[in-house]
């Protein structure tokens, strides 16, 4: 390899690696954005009531997506040991995200059936429960290929896209939703949660043109992961209305109390 070509991969590296960074950088700004009209300015304003659970769900969620910042502005900047020692952090976090996702999800549906519609909110519950389950699968994959940094950094930006429709979901909802009728269901239907979910995708798409654009092709992570992601989002309304998840809601209803 001529000197001029080594120092042309070498910046395209740099620049694939600040990728991770904007990315990550915008997933903190949509996390943050969408749930300024749900719960950062009620919060402000004192008008938002919510079980302790609830606030710890928030601030653990948000605290991951500016974590996921700062792990890939140290990746990006060479300091590949710090990255790795704070990462028993991220493991931490990822672990308290998957027990609180399940139990925020279950308390929702608690609440939708003291209201006399927890058929509803049982159907509904999938989307969190479907949800979190695909990041802990995602992150665990990508702690198990650690020391592959082109699978590993690919696989937590997925990971973290993933949970980001309940941001972008709380936004289309406040904006775009018709207020509800009076007696009907305050829990939406499975299908509402499918356009958020498509529109984070976004960010796995941008993914997949940035390796276009800088490798010649898409990495095989961004394929499989992105696939299982959007299979995820696309089966949650088929699969909440069946027999089986009804039982799974019902175990898991049981089982947190």
């Amino acid at each position: 390899m001529t000197a001029s070509a080594s120092a042309s991969a070498t910046v395209g590296r740099v620049r694939g690696s600040y990728f991770f960074v904007w990315s990550a950088l915008a997933c903190v700004a949509v996390a943050f954005l969408g749930f300024i009209p749900t719960y950062f300015a009620p919060l402000v304003r004192g008008s938002f009531s919510a079980a302790p659970i609830v606030h710890i769900h928030g601030v653990v969620f948000f605290s991951w997506t500016v974590f996921f910042a700062y792990q890939a502005w140290l990746a990006a900047g060479g300091r590949t040991m710090r990255h790795r020692d704070v990462g028993l952090i991220g493991i931490s976090f990822a672990t308290a995200m998957t027990f609180l996702g399940l139990i925020v999800a279950v308390q929702s549906a608690a609440r939708a059936g003291g209201l006399g519609f927890l058929s509803d909110g049982k159907r509904f519950m999938m989307v969190p429960v479907a949800g979190i389950i695909m990041f802990a699968v995602l992150f665990a994959f990508a702690i198990a290929y650690v020391k592959k940094k082109e699978v590993h950094g690919r696989l937590m930006l997925v990971a973290t896209a993933s949970i980001l429709d309940a941001a972008v979901a709380r936004s289309l909802l406040t904006f775009l939703a018709p207020p509800p009728a009076p007696g009907a269901s305050p829990v939406p239907p499975v299908g509402v949660a499918l356009p958020p979910a498509l529109l984070v995708d976004l960010f796995i798409v941008a993914g997949i043109v940035h390796d276009w654009r800088t490798q010649g092709r898409p990495h095989p992570a961004y394929l499989i992961a992105g696939g299982a992601v959007l299979a995820q989002q696309l089966l949650r309304v088929p699969v909440s209305t069946t027999a089986a998840w009804d039982s799974v809601a019902e175990w898991l209803m049981h089982l947190a109390g």
